[in-house]
């Protein structure tokens, strides 16, 4: 099973964006995904505030930032 992180915030259309690819890669692979709104701590807030939506993988430090493509959001999270 592959572990993501989906930092986003309610009414953000890229977030949306992004959400859709996840779900698409979820069609093909076996994900479990932690969604986070940025919103409910003033750390993540002040961190990806202007970065949204950034995935991350598992207990790493890697994150993918927009904009991705789903082929690169699938690379990010196979490799």
């Amino acid at each position: 099973m592959i572990n993501l992180t989906f930092y986003t915030t309610a009414g953000c259309h890229l977030c949306e964006l992004a959400a859709d690819l996840i779900s698409q890669l979820n069609t093909k692979w076996d994900i479990a995904v932690v969604e986070i709104d940025i919103v409910t701590d003033e750390k993540l807030a002040d961190r990806y505030g202007t970065r949204i939506p950034v995935v991350s993988k598992g207990d790493s430090q890697r994150e993918l930032g927009w904009p991705f493509t789903l082929e690169e959001l699938e690379r990010f999270a196979t490799s």
